[in-house]
């Protein structure tokens, strides 16, 4: 027996598993079929089969994969999915792991559809910071579509009834076929170029997805982003889609669509103009009235309060007031004057009491020194001895012997010399 390997049934899963993952055909596939033993999981999971006439395959598309879809699945719905192919360990089942799906009705062109709207998704086309506003009262409107179609005829009918004063353009181009979509990169590319318009309709008719098929090229997508004029896609009737309306500034249902939402409806401006004068003129008239209440009012209000009124109580004011200033004054004065005179009597009764006063103490000091005079007692006989310093002496220690001393008597002086000192 040739020695080889013993493979437990995980392990042989398992290599079947990567055997299965490292096929790069089976990462990325589109599978097409039918829906069979669908079942929607609690858990947001749905799970089904994918079968044809001659096989069928597991499948499962995970909750945050579910949540894309933009159609309900059921039984018996034929579809496209895209996904990886691998198997599931435990039981070593092979199954289709989808990441998409799409019904299948418009074939390649819908697969083609989608994958392009996706990739231009993800570059960011589609995101509303990018969009420009459109102008609310354009004066030139650039129309890109065949110069031949009903569609145009339409736009103008509709532009010329709503807004007759703007200017229209017309680029015409290709709207279906092969060279449908380089036409219209080039009238857009003139558009741009000239900038002579200030909004842009690009469109065409209704068809079939294959008549409408040039508005999904993807070189007209990146046009149609890169213009710096906005722009306004309609293709199609309302239930039709195209790249074209994902990337414009603004989609329209149909070019009718497109003409009225690119214009302001004249008739809707000339009423509200109407509209809007008759309420000024009658808020006009309101305020004349206003004001002219007003100014009776304050017609009134002068009358009374005049400036000649004004001055006249004014002068008749200062009047009082100098009357009465006068009048304040001369009490004022007289009251001074009584004022005075009573101070002026007491002051003179103050002054004859201190002359009285001052004259008694004064015959008392004069007896007191008459008393106390020297002369008195120089009239009793006393005398006093003067040295030559002019001191009197008290004190025979204060003289010396043969010094000449002036005696003062109560009549006349002498002047004597000691001889002779005695204790």
């Amino acid at each position: 027996m040739v020695n080889q390997r013993i493979y437990s049934v995980t392990e042989l899963n398992g290599e079947i598993k990567n055997l299965l993952e490292s096929n790069p055909s089976f990462y990325n596939l589109f599978v097409q079929g039918e829906i069979s033993n669908y079942k929607a999981h609690t858990s947001g999971h749905q799970y089904m089969t994918i079968k044809d006439d001659g096989a069928a395959i597991s499948a499962v598309l995970f909750r945050l994969d579910a949540a894309k879809l933009r159609f309900k699945l059921s039984n018996g719905m034929k579809v496209i999915a895209r996904g990886r192919v691998s198997s599931f360990p435990k039981t070593g089942q092979v199954q289709l792991y989808i990441s998409d799906m799409m019904p299948d009705g418009a074939g390649a062109l819908h697969l083609q559809f989608e994958q392009l709207k996706q990739k231009l998704y993800e570059n960011g086309l589609f995101d509303e910071y990018h969009k420009k506003e459109l102008p609310i009262y354009p004066e030139k409107i650039a129309l890109i579509t065949s110069p031949s179609g009903a569609a145009i005829m339409d736009m103008l009918r509709i532009i010329k009834r709503r807004w007759s004063i703007a200017n229209v353009l017309i680029y015409p181009a290709a709207v279906q076929g092969q060279t449908a979509p380089n036409e219209l990169i080039k009238a857009l590319k003139l558009a741009n170029k000239h900038a002579q318009a200030d909004i842009i309709i690009i469109g065409r008719g209704g068809g079939a997805l294959e008549d409408l098929w040039a508005f999904n090229d993807e070189k007209l997508a990146y046009e149609i982003f890169n213009s710096k004029i906005p722009v306004i896609s309609a293709v199609g009737h309302e239930p039709d889609v195209s790249i074209s309306d994902f990337v414009a500034d603004m989609r329209a249902p149909t070019p009718s669509g497109a003409a009225e939402l690119a214009t302001p409806d004249s008739q809707k401006i000339i009423y509200d103009i109407k509209n809007m004068k008759k309420r000024l003129e009658k808020a006009k008239y309101k305020q004349i009235e206003l004001y002219n209440a007003k100014l009776s009012t304050l017609l009134h209000r002068l009358s009374v309060h005049s400036p000649k009124k004004f001055m006249e109580q004014k002068n008749k004011n200062i009047q009082s007031l100098k009357l009465r200033l006068i009048q304040a004054m001369q009490s004022k004065q007289n009251e001074r004057e009584l004022k005075c005179d009573f101070v002026v009597k007491q002051l003179e009764q103050a002054i004859n009491k201190r002359l009285d006063i001052s004259k008694r103490q004064f015959s008392k000091n004069c007896a007191l020194l008459d008393a106390l005079s020297p002369l008195k007692v120089f009239s009793r006989g006393y005398s006093v001895a003067i040295n030559e310093k002019g001191k009197a002496v008290s004190s025979s220690s204060q003289i010396k012997q043969g010094e000449i001393l002036k005696i003062r008597f109560a009549k006349g002086s002498a002047e004597c010399k000691t001889l002779v000192i005695e204790e």
